[in-house]
């Protein structure tokens, strides 16, 4: 237990130094120390609880529990504060009802429920541990350089990096006891903190776009933490437990009853998770440095709304309106998600849609809820991890480096910056190209979807799949494209920055390379624990079949493309004077014009208006149903007893 509380610990301990660290070259040194503890100790803990199964600790100290109590009465006055200032009132209103409910709650009926086991590690907690000890380690490494360049663009503003790295150290902490944490009012401390963590950090730069950025997502996670709040409070009463692994155990004990409260915890996870209607705070936190959007989409906030789906999962997969408005919500947005991807240029908002499509791929997944449904989710989480924190980063870096980070801007990025670009396209070709983990991670999904009979889940994973391929192949050729006159200028990117890229290639590779052996002794055995013997033959030869299949044929493809070709190489015909050089021509007008070209996003047709519009529409009247059904039911239940 020890390993698992310097997690926690450490990284609040490193913040309050960064807090007071004004000098870089201290900063520096801290920051890189603190990662590669924090790495380090995550792989030991990963060793350390690998063989278990499954570990709880009891940790009895009425201490803690007050002191959480007292810090969530002062973070929520805090919000109150701010709300009322910035004349934000649903922020305050939200405060005010959640937090006095949840203390209520402790100082009374809580008191006479006994907790065995405040916190809890399993399989599942060590590949999140894995994913917010190492990519948001790397990530907090990464922003040593980004924010050097920040500051400097912002030179006539503050420096207030200390208060940047202060909340990202804070953030990882919360990250690790969020994923640990067995007792559900823990679990509830943590998740407000990340909400207030991501507050901080969207609002970064106070810009009224900023500040109302930040405000949004903190209303939508206060709106989920309110949920979350009223789950704790029914399970409590009614059940008379607050632990997670315990409710899971009685699920088959008191049926559709049980998944009263999982509703109330589901809708948290879709709040969190960015899943329509609640996607524009993710969008909006765009506004922030990159390193914030890598840390919120990657390895933290999003993940956390995502793991709790996936941990509730066996009490979704009961065929009740939990897991029906769980799928439904997930499928929805992972669809139209999709489509809104297409019609940007913005970088970062297609990156941004990528994730809320993936996301909803994965709690759809976790709201099916059987064992090959959710093996295909976490792997989803583990993949689309690595390969999304790389992408941003190196948006980041593009950005900063040739002052855009619109795709359309990125033209011949491989003569301007050929590493970057080079890392990029690994990363874009990790989302979606064989043989990476994503493509057979959505395979998987599309054969539980079938399995489960779900015919409209079948159809919006093939054409959201199809479409996905689309915006990222656009990608793509962006960066093949040539572009006349361009010089090489990736000297000017800090060493920090390349070495955080280059370890998420790694990665990114590496885990397409042993994801068979994750499945064989993490992930089966995990489901194995959760659904029994069912998940015994989730990774079939079938599926291993397919894999070497892609791996040869893109072997095949690259010995193709890369091999001598006889072909005689002739100018392109251009419509004018060829210059000679295949990149300008001399127009009708006798004018040297440059050859480009440019994607079409069909804004027109899946313009993001339009897409949010119909999918706010869609999924508010699938929660609303879901939500209701629960209500109802738990009032009928009441009514009986009473």
């Amino acid at each position: 237990m020890g390993t698992i509380l310097f997690l926690i610990g450490f990284p609040i301990i490193i913040a309050l130094i960064l807090l007071v660290s004004k000098e870089d070259k201290v900063r520096d040194i801290v920051v890189k120390i603190a990662a590669f503890v924090i790495a380090a100790t995550a792989i030991v803990v990963a060793v350390q609880y690998f063989k278990s199964g499954g570990t709880t600790f009891a940790f009895h100290n009425e201490i803690v529990n007050y002191v959480m109590m007292g810090i969530e009465a002062l973070l929520a006055l805090y919000i109150v504060i701010i709300g009322i200032k910035h004349k934000k009132y649903l922020a305050s209103l939200f405060a005010i009802i959640q937090t006095p409910l949840l203390i209520w709650f402790e100082l009374t009926k809580a008191h006479g429920i006994e907790v065995q086991n405040n916190m809890y590690v399993d399989r599942l907690s060590i590949i999140m541990i894995l994913i917010i000890g190492i990519i948001g380690s790397l990530i907090t490494v990464y922003a040593l350089g980004y924010m050097k360049d920040f500051q400097h663009h912002h030179s006539d503003e503050k420096d207030r990096r200390p208060w940047f790295f202060f909340v990202m150290f804070i953030f990882l902490g919360a990250m690790i006891g969020l994923v640990t944490s067995n007792n559900m009012i823990w679990m509830y401390f943590f998740w407000e903190i990340t909400s207030l963590s991501s507050f901080w950090l969207i609002g970064f730069t106070k810009t009224k776009e900023a500040t109302n950025n930040a405000f949004r997502a903190l209303i939508m996670n206060l709106l989920g933490g309110l949920g979350f709040a009223v789950g704790i409070v029914i399970l409590g009463t009614v059940f008379g437990t607050i632990e997670l692994n315990t409710m899971i155990m009685i699920g088959s004990v008191y049926g559709d009853l049980i998944a009263i409260p999982a509703a109330f915890f589901a809708f948290a996870g879709i709040t969190k998770a960015a899943q329509m209607p609640f996607n524009s705070w993710l969008l909006g936190a765009m506004v922030a440095p990159t390193p914030t959007s890598a840390l919120l989409h990657s390895s933290t906030m999003v993940k956390a709304g995502v793991f709790m789906i996936i941990k509730l999962s066996p009490v979704l997969g009961m065929g009740n309106f939990a897991g029906i408005m769980t799928m439904m919500v997930g499928g929805i947005t992972f669809l139209l998600a999709t489509f809104a991807a297409v019609s940007q240029s913005n970088a970062k908002r297609v990156l941004a849609y990528s994730t809320i499509a993936n996301l909803g791929l994965i709690v759809t997944c976790g709201g099916i809820g059987t064992a090959e449904a959710v093996w295909a989710g976490i792997m989803l989480i583990i993949f689309h991890a690595v390969t999304k924190s790389l992408l941003f980063l190196c948006v980041g870096t593009a950005e900063h480096n040739i002052g855009s980070r619109d795709i359309e801007d990125m033209d011949g990025l491989f003569v301007r910056m050929p590493r970057l670009a080079a890392f990029m396209m690994i990363g874009i070709a990790g989302m979606f190209l064989a043989p990476f983990g994503m493509l057979i991670s959505k395979w998987a999904a599309m054969t539980s979807f079938v399995d489960s009979g779900n015919v409209i889940l079948v159809g919006i994973i093939c054409f959201g799949s199809a479409v996905t391929a689309f915006y990222w192949i656009k990608w793509m050729g962006k960066l093949s494209a040539i572009v006349a006159n361009e010089k090489n200028i990736q000297q000017n990117v800090h060493k920090e920055e390349w070495f955080v890229q280059g370890t998420l290639v790694v990665l990114t590779i590496l885990v397409c390379l042993i994801f068979p052996l994750v499945s064989m002794y993490m992930l089966v055995p995990y489901l194995e624990g959760v659904f029994g013997g069912l998940a015994s033959a989730v990774l079939s030869s079938n599926n291993m079949i397919i894999m070497v299949v892609m791996l040869v044929f893109i072997i095949l493809i690259t010995g193709f493309c890369f091999g001598k070709s006889k072909k005689k190489i002739v100018p392109i015909y251009l419509a004018g004077v060829n210059e000679g050089d295949n990149r300008t021509y001399k127009g009708s007008m006798g004018k040297d014009v440059q050859f480009s070209l440019r994607n079409w996003h069909m804004d027109k047709y899946f313009g993001e208006k339009k897409m949010n519009l119909i999918g706010g529409i869609l999924t508010t009247a699938m929660i609303i149903i879901g939500l209701g059904i629960m209500i109802g039911t738990l009032v009928s239940l009441l009514g009986g007893v009473a």
